[in-house]
């Protein structure tokens, strides 16, 4: 996905009532060899989830990446497609460095990070702000199925349920933790006064950083690309956006008790460790 399509419309919702849920879950991928196939995968350190012979004509594999939904299968008679490599598989990442260096370890042969430069093509190494959407890298299996590492640091309005808040690595949670206590320190600078109920606060912004909520918050503030420079950088959109909605207090209502009950909880054993010995709270 491109940066320029990250800054398109943003994706229509179909209300959930008429609507059933259709989760991507398998991608099947041609290969010439069904054991060195596994042997490659399993050597990235995805899962194995099954491995079955149902005759000679017909065996299925299937691998799950770390943190992903999707799976992919592949096998012997498992597609009719003729045998020709898959491209343009993405593999999503909180960072992109550090996912290619793992990659690397593991003895696979990875592109050095790269980003798209408009007119320019691609450039090397990973994108300078470090922009969510737009850092690379590739690499190939043996029967050449390319994937594409991208850095996707923070979705963007309409790219997730509103309904689900969910987060893939520990990396990814920690930024969403740091863009909310940047947002909440604004806040608190605006209200003149300690906010007591900072869990919530955080809850609320995480999930309508990540949900629909932060879409309607987004037109408010449409003009924010623009005064952006046609190409801002997350938290500066997230800073306009929200200035523009006129929400300074509080950037939702509905309360996300499982998240509140969270983050307490983390505060309280932060705390027992001795960091909160300045009197603050966190």
């Amino acid at each position: 996905m491109s940066n320029t399509e990250a800054r398109g419309e943003t994706a229509i919702e179909t209300p959930r009532a008429q609507r059933v849920d259709m989760k991507l879950a398998v991608v099947v991928i041609p290969v010439s060899d069904v054991d060195r196939a596994k042997r490659f995968y399993g050597n990235l350190g995805w899962r194995l989830d099954a491995d079955f012979t149902m005759s000679d004509q017909f065996r299925i594999v299937q691998f799950t990446p770390p943190g992903s939904p999707c799976s992919i299968q592949f096998g012997t008679g498992v597609t009719s497609a003729a045998l020709g490599p898959a491209k343009g598989l993405y593999l999503v990442v909180s960072d992109i460095e550090a996912a290619r260096a793992e990659l690397v370890d593991r003895g696979v042969e990875v592109s050095e990070p790269f980003h798209r430069g408009g007119s320019e093509g691609r450039l090397s190494g990973p994108d300078p702000q470090r922009r969510t959407y737009a850092s690379f890298a590739s690499f190939s299996d043996p029967d050449g199925n390319g994937w594409l590492l991208q850095e996707v640091t923070a979705r963007l309005p309409g790219r997730v349920d509103a309904h689900d808040t969910t987060f893939t690595s520990p990396t990814e949670l920690a930024g969403a933790l740091r863009r909310a206590e940047a947002a909440h320190g604004e806040h608190e600078k605006r209200t003149g006064q300690r906010d007591a109920d900072w869990p919530d606060w955080y809850a609320e912004y995480i999930v309508r950083e990540q949900g629909r909520e932060a879409a309607a918050v987004m037109s408010s503030g449409r003009d924010a690309i623009v005064a952006c420079g046609g190409s801002p950088s997350w938290a500066e959109l997230r800073d306009r956006t929200l200035l523009a909605s006129g929400d300074s207090t509080r950037p939702g209502m509905g309360l996300k008790r499982r998240l509140e009950r969270s983050l307490r909880d983390a505060a309280g054993v932060v705390r027992d460790r001795g960091r909160g010995d300045d009197g603050n709270d966190l």
